[in-house]
Formats: C-alpha cells, structure tokens, sequence
C-alpha cells in the first residue's frame, strides 16, 4: 500500500512540472529543388507592377503547442514529428522555434 501511495505521489509530482510550450516550424523544399509554385508567383510579379523580385520559394508553416518537463524534451518531440511525420526529407528541410506557453 505504501509504494502504491508512494507511485501516486511521484505521478502526480511530475504531471505538476510539465510544461507547456509553443513550436513554430518551417518545412521549406530544398534548395535544389524546383519550387513550381514559387517560380509562379515569381512569374506573375511583374504583372502587379513588383519588379527586382528574383525568386519566391514556397513551403509550409506548423505551428504546434505541446506538454514536455523540459526544453530539451520539447525540442526532441518536435524534431521526431518533423523527422517521421510533418517534412518529406528526401524533398524537403525544416527548422524550427521553440518557447514557453
């Protein structure tokens, strides 16, 4: 009954220190890539009188909020969500921020 107790405690102790935090994540197509879209826009600058515009690239921004103790921990959830999930690393590159809630 006493470990059970003393568990409880130690859970409850660490949900307490979680924290919460915000990343802001950039997933850009690799510099060597065509980027179709980009070149587009590029393209049609000059019918909006926008001229001296060279390149355009366009990607994708994720904004996330999650719960980790640390930092460091965040910083490891997000990089594993953008390695396995959010960016395709054959096609593209990603970087990220990360602050307190």
């Amino acid at each position: 009954m006493k470990i059970s107790v003393l568990a409880n405690q130690i859970t409850n102790q660490q949900i307490h220190h979680r924290m919460k935090f915000i990343a802001e994540i950039d997933i850009m197509p690799h510099r060597e890539l065509l980027d179709p879209q980009g070149k587009a826009v590029v393209n049609n600058m000059k019918h909006l009188d926008l001229a001296g515009i060279e390149d355009v690239r366009i990607g994708r921004h994720v904004s996330m909020t999650l719960e980790a103790s640390s930092e460091a921990e965040a910083r490891q959830k997000v990089d594993t969500a953008c390695q396995k999930l959010l960016a395709n690393l054959i096609m593209e590159t990603y970087t990220f921020s990360i602050k307190l809630a």
